[in-house]
């Protein structure tokens, strides 16, 4: 008989008012501190539109394609710091649900933050990602209504030519592939856009993507997907 594995609490978190009991500021309590931060590096995701996610160019206003929003996503951090703490080659992943338009909120997100992050790093990443380090992100303090859980997990990113990948055990299995243009060797590029992620986004679609956590169970293969240069930064002073 097999054994099963038995998380740490810091591991893996309840659903409760206490995401971290090391954290100095609960993100479920949609509070926002001010704080010295950068992340430079690319995020990726999947969808479960059926077409190029329209909320790139509604910003949010737009209703998903199928009304709701399932995604799984991916932050590969190439350099950054959070209060004095290296966030350079820390890989992220991220469960969102949304109900409705993205704009209106009501997000209910998981986090998966690379095993090799220090204690400091994880509940900065923690704090950034839930809006409460302001800057960038800072929306999220009122976008994300329920963090259901953050886990400390290894979390594989690959970037190779025009495929990008997320893959956390058995939970998340992601592989994404750019759109060609007219030009065969460029990708589908929307520029010069205002969403909130970066103002370039590749077009790009699932390819064998799947997502099994939290009671959630979701096929993305085919669905829609993008790929974007991140820079954010907390709040200036």
């Amino acid at each position: 008989m097999s054994k099963t594995k038995t998380r740490a609490p810091a591991d893996r978190l309840p659903v409760s008012q206490r995401i971290d009991s090391k954290m100095e500021s609960n993100p479920l309590r949609r509070k926002s501190r001010p704080t010295d931060w950068a992340i430079k590096g690319e995020l990726f995701l999947n969808c479960n539109c059926t077409v190029f996610c329209p909320c790139v160019v509604s910003l949010g206003q737009h209703p998903p394609t199928e009304g709701n929003c399932k995604a799984w996503m991916a932050i590969a951090v190439d350099e950054g710091h959070f209060e004095g703490e290296d966030l350079s080659g820390i890989n992220i992943g991220l469960l969102a649900e949304i109900p409705g338009r993205m704009a209106e909120g009501n997000w209910k997100v998981a986090v998966y933050i690379d095993e090799k992050a220090s204690q400091k790093a994880y509940n900065g990443l923690l704090q950034i990602l839930s809006g409460a380090a302001g800057g960038t992100t800072g929306l999220f303090t009122i976008l994300v209504s329920e963090i259901i859980g953050a886990e400390r997990e290894k979390v594989d990113i690959m970037r190779e030519g025009t495929k990008r990948g997320l893959y956390i055990g058995r939970k998340v299995q992601g592989e994404i592939e750019m759109l060609t243009g007219a030009d065969r060797d460029q990708p589908v590029v929307m520029t010069n856009t205002k969403y909130w992620m970066g103002p370039d986004v590749i077009a790009a679609r699932g390819l064998k993507s799947k997502v099994r956590d939290y009671g959630r169970v979701w096929d993305l293969s085919g669905k829609s997907a993008e790929i974007c240069a991140i820079d954010w930064k907390g709040p200036k002073p």
